[in-house]
């Protein structure tokens, strides 16, 4: 239960990080304000091709996939229904943790504002919080999620 409190909260915030401004930048009398979403179309369209897929993917669709997998299969785990999809859903979860990088890029995108702070004036969006509710909360949903446990209920729910 505790994991999956943590998940569901782990959507709202992911869902917020996702649709407001992450932080503005003020320098010269230019500002300019980006959303998570916009800073890989960005590296994108300036031709950095391999870093747009590597900032999308492991900010955003990494976590997502991960997250997503977490809801999918204790949901029906908690409600003591089998679903064909538990066993995918707990491996996908397991493989694809390690490759979720959301505390790390939080940690990158602090130590970047201390270093642009000195440069321009730097304004925090409700992304930006969002975004690192969303790493605590999915950090918690993981570190609360046993494996043999997660399994024990999958073979329990799938041998009724």
């Amino acid at each position: 239960m505790r994991s999956l409190a943590f998940a569901m909260g782990a959507a709202v915030f992911l869902v917020i990080a996702c649709m407001f401004p992450f932080m503005s930048m003020k320098a010269g009398g230019f500002e300019n304000a980006m959303t998570l979403p916009q800073t890989a179309l960005e590296l994108y369209y300036n031709g950095r091709t391999a870093l747009a897929l590597l900032v999308a993917g492991f900010i955003l669709l990494v976590p997502a996939a991960v997250l997503g997998s977490i809801l999918v299969l204790l949901v029906p785990l908690i409600r003591g229904r089998n679903a064909p999809w538990l066993v995918p859903a707990g491996r996908l979860i397991f493989s694809l943790s390690p490759w979720s990088m959301v505390e790390v890029f939080v940690i990158g995108v602090i130590v970047s504002l201390v270093k642009l702070a000195a440069m321009a004036t730097i304004v925090l969006g409700i992304s930006f919080w969002s975004y690192v509710a969303f790493s605590l909360s999915l950090t918690a949903a993981l570190s609360s999620l046993d494996r043999s446990y997660v399994w024990g209920a999958v073979e329990q729910v799938s041998s009724r």
